[in-house]
């Protein structure tokens, strides 16, 4: 639950909250890396919910790119989401380090991708960036750790609006990535002719809970933290953890 609390709090200040979660998931609770990378994704969406709620009253001025987005934001979470259950766990082992390492290094650049894409030079089409947020999508529906990161990248290659705006859209899509993924391993884990448990559900309600509670105090914590310097000190734990689990991969072969 503590763990949730802060995961939600550090998405909203800075982003990489999956990165609090899932070592702990697989390390002192001893999930299986893909029981916690379900578990993780239905525990934190409550929280991204609370989050978006905040930004509803600036949807409505990308809206029209809202609408357009909806339809490959949900056809790539359930593509990523499927992709995900189909991985053989020991394949997934593999990919955890390099999947985190990713999500490192997207917080570490964040502020210098920010400034690159919201230079004058918006050259993006409108459809390249369906396709670039469909992209995104399968991402955040098969891991998700740094998928607001890129969203927000390829946003401001062809979206107008302040940072404000472009954050809102991104919130409100990464809660349909989230949920959908979440109702995929959901159904997985407790529905069909042979369901493969991926689903924590005590552990998942006990993030739900903790997401809840440090979204809602997210506000008040974003005030007193330096955003660069939480985003920077979560990056260095990520890299730890890549390194960690890429040692864990190499162990097995």
């Amino acid at each position: 639950m503590a763990a949730g609390a802060v995961a939600s709090a550090v998405n909203a200040v800075a982003g990489g909250g999956t990165l609090i979660t899932f070592p702990i998931l697989t390390g002192p609770l001893g999930l299986p890396s893909n029981v916690a990378n379900a578990t993780n994704a239905l525990g934190l969406w409550p929280g991204s919910l609370g989050g978006a709620c905040g930004f509803w009253n600036l949807l409505h001025k990308t809206k029209h790119h809202f609408r357009a987005l909806l339809i490959p934001t949900i056809l790539g979470a359930l593509a990523g989401s499927e992709l995900f259950v189909q991985t053989p766990k020991r394949v997934f082992d593999f990919l955890v380090p390099v999947l985190i390492l990713l999500a490192s290094l997207l917080l570490l650049g964040q502020k210098s991708l920010r400034l690159w894409v919201l230079g004058p030079h918006r050259t993006l089409h409108p459809y390249a960036g369906i396709a670039a947020q469909f992209a995104v999508a399968v991402y955040g529906g098969y891991f998700g750790a740094g998928m607001g990161i890129m969203m927000l990248a390829a946003f401001a290659l062809y979206m107008e609006g302040n940072i404000h705006e472009i954050n809102a859209i991104k919130a409100w899509l990464g809660v349909f990535i989230n949920l959908i993924a979440s109702g995929v391993f959901l159904l997985h884990s407790f529905v069909g002719p042979a369901p493969e448990k991926l689903i924590e559900p005590w552990i998942g309600l006990s993030l739900a809970v903790g997401s809840i509670v440090g979204g809602f105090y997210a506000a008040k914590l974003s005030q007193k933290v330096n955003p660069d310097r939480l985003r920077i000190a979560i990056a260095i734990y990520g890299l730890t953890a890549a390194a960690y689990y890429a040692a864990k991969a190499i162990a097995l072969v």
